[in-house]
């Protein structure tokens, strides 16, 4: 007996090209798109002998092929009409002798695509009674949804054509497809690590989203890398994928965002005081999520919008990361412990160090590859707003008077402890505790100022970028403030060293208000005063004048640090710093002269360094006759007379003075 043979399903796409069949003559001269109209009429009606029927019993049970559209009709309201034509547009993206098909049965006027006017005739059966199928499909889910779109539409509507989206198409044959404006999963960026604290915020957020309808998620803080990593996770944690968006044009999208289960991800870098109403792609009422800067402000209109601001990882949690990335035990307890780096910072310098020490031939086994990889990155992008300082200055490289030193050291203290400072303390003490440190140098020029900044940094061990205030501000009202929020968050995401030279320039004064230039002025000191108090990071102002600066922003100070001017021994410190081991300069001519010119230390460099001009250019070391010429010359540039007895004065000795080692700081071997 034999076995019972097994049809394929019938599908929408049979049953509209029968509706288009029935438009046909009973007289149409036999050609190609007439017998393939007619093969398709008679596959229908040998199973069903009434078309709308047929159709109809074709949603209850669809075939494999049109799961994806009965699913997505269902979310979006889909009358079979639609769903017809919706079909009927993805067959003739697929198969060319459907095209050609449609242009014959439409000639002269329409074209390879289904017009409205031969939908509206040919699958009229499909519609409600007494309802007009051109109407249903103009004011429908499909077009309103962006599922169909309309071609032609400076024609009159029955002459317009129908289509589907590229993407959409493929949609709907289960294939991902490129949407414009859009990055589908992380893309090229790497996969962070993330400690356990976000991934519990992650399933946390996730089962709070899929709970209420058209919830929104704010995501702040972070690199980009570690925003896309968490909004991956939470993806993941929905049963979706990302899909990040970078563009304003969400037609068609809502579908496609169903039809893939894709999680919208919009990504915003907003200036302060900006507002972003957060659009909502049409015939999609699913989660969204947001990744935004520290800055700006959001609305949601379609529902709450809750925020989430990523944590600096604790101790423990950084060192698991650090090991991680260095695959390092000692030097992963050491880094958690000295520095308060995120998640994705990490990771970044785990593999820029590793870079570095392969390029020397080894591994990374100490510090100074961490070191190397951090200052060899660009601060996190910071280089178009800010200047890398990367010297390294010694302990033996800043002379100054004990007491600042004990200062500087004290400070250098508040800096290394200032995470977890506030355990322990009262309730005071930890109420609104920020891990920021904010210290204000304040001297005459050439003090040392910019030079103990970067001892700073070296202590540290946290890259030096002073702020290039021509690149800050701008003309052009809120850029300014713009341009300083973007140096902030980098600054904290990467944990670099702020440097504000001659900061009351941006820090000064708030004015009274007597025009709109006032108000701007003030309104960018206000934004810096709110802003430096929650810097989450370690930011150094210098000033020649405590003065300048606005009286709230003092309060906001950790220290103010006064650079006196050098004293006869400082003095005496500083040009032997400066000289080194090899000179002929006697030691009562090196006295004469720390005790008589009065210079401080950026002074004194700018004259061993004509000194030593002088000297190379005869090749010899350098004499107290050079000196001189050197001291004159900076002198003449402060606009002072050179004293009298160091007019004509000559060296007393030939014999060279003996170099002392400067001073170190307090607390240093």
């Amino acid at each position: 007996m034999p076995e019972p043979t097994h049809e394929p399903p019938l599908t929408l796409r049979d049953f509209a090209l029968a509706g288009v069949a029935r438009q046909l003559g009973p007289d149409e001269a036999p050609r190609l798109e007439v017998h393939f109209l007619r093969q398709a009429q008679e596959a229908v009606e040998a199973r069903h002998s009434d078309w709308a029927l047929g159709a109809r019993a074709c949603l209850e049970s669809p075939a494999p092929r049109d799961v994806p559209l009965a699913r997505l009709a269902g979310q979006l309201g889909l009358t079979l009409l639609e769903q017809l034509v919706v079909a009927l547009a993805a067959a003739v993206e697929e198969e060319p002798v459907v095209g050609r098909v449609l242009a014959f049965v439409q000639a002269p006027t329409g074209g390879s695509r289904p017009t409205l006017g031969l939908i509206s005739r040919a699958l009229a059966d499909a519609a409600p009674p007494g309802q007009s199928p051109l109407h249903i499909l103009a004011a429908g889910a499909a077009l309103q949804s962006g599922l169909l779109v309309r071609h032609g539409v400076e024609l009159p509507l029955a002459e317009q054509s129908l289509a589907l989206p590229l993407p959409l198409y493929l949609a709907l044959q289960g294939q991902d497809g490129a949407w414009p404006g859009t990055t589908l999963g992380p893309g090229a960026l790497p996969t962070i690590p993330l400690p356990d604290s976000t991934l519990e915020g992650v399933h946390r957020h996730a089962r709070t989203l899929m709970a209420e309808a058209r919830g929104a998620l704010l995501l702040r803080g972070g690199s980009t890398a570690e925003h896309r990593t968490v909004a991956t996770a939470l993806a993941s944690a929905m049963g979706r994928r990302p899909l990040f968006i970078e563009t304003d044009r969400l037609d068609s999208l809502g579908p496609f965002l169903s039809l893939r289960s894709l999680l919208p991800v919009f990504c915003f870098d907003l200036a302060p005081g900006e507002r972003k109403v957060v659009p909502q792609p049409s015939a999609y009422d699913g989660p969204v999520l947001i990744l935004g800067g520290v800055e700006g402000g959001f609305e949601w209109p379609s529902g709450s919008l809750l925020t989430w601001t990523l944590p600096v990882p604790a101790r423990a949690e950084r060192e698991v990361l650090w090991r991680e990335a260095l695959q390092d035990d000692v030097l992963a307890a050491q880094l958690a412990n000295t520095h308060r780096h995120r998640a994705g910072r990490i990771a970044h310098l785990g593999q820029a160090a590793h870079r570095h020490a392969a390029l020397r031939g080894g591994t990374v086994t100490e510090a100074q590859d961490l070191m190397a990889a951090s200052w060899a990155g660009d601060g996190g992008g910071l280089g178009a707003l800010a200047q890398a300082l990367p010297e390294h200055i010694s302990d033996a490289a800043l002379v100054v008077p004990p007491p600042l030193a004990a200062e500087l050291e004290a400070l250098s203290l508040r800096c290394r402890a200032r995470d977890g400072l506030s355990e322990g303390l009262g309730a005071s003490a930890t109420t609104r505790y920020r891990t920021g440190v904010t210290a204000l140098f304040v001297g005459p020029s050439g003090t040392g100022k910019t030079l103990a900044a970067g001892w700073l940094s070296t202590r540290l061990g946290m890259p030096l970028y002073r702020v290039d205030l021509a690149s800050v501000t701008s003309k052009y009202i809120g850029e300014t403030e713009k341009n300083l929020a973007q140096i902030f968050a980098r600054a904290e995401h990467a944990e670099v060293m702020l440097l504000f030279d001659e900061a009351d320039s941006l820090f000064g004064r708030r004015t009274d208000i007597r025009d709109s230039n006032d108000r701007f002025a003030n309104a960018q000191t206000n934004y810096l005063l709110q802003r430096i108090e929650s810097f989450d990071g370690v930011a150094l102002l210098t000033s020649n004048s405590k003065g300048r600066f606005d009286p709230a922003f003092m309060r906001r100070l950790d220290a103010i640090i006064d650079f006196p001017m050098p004293g006869p021994e400082e003095r005496r410190a500083l040009w032997l710093s400066h000289l080194g081991p090899r000179h002929r300069v006697s030691p009562r001519d090196l006295n004469r002269l720390s005790a008589m010119a009065e210079l401080a230390g950026g002074h004194i460099r700018n004259a061993v360094l004509l000194a030593a001009v002088l000297a190379r250019q005869e090749a010899r070391p350098i004499e107290y006759a050079d000196l001189l010429r050197g001291f004159a010359s900076e002198y003449k540039k402060l606009g002072r007379h050179v004293p009298t007895e160091l007019r004509d004065a000559g060296p007393t000795s030939a014999a060279p003075a003996k170099a002392t080692p400067p001073r170190t700081p307090p607390g240093e071997p």
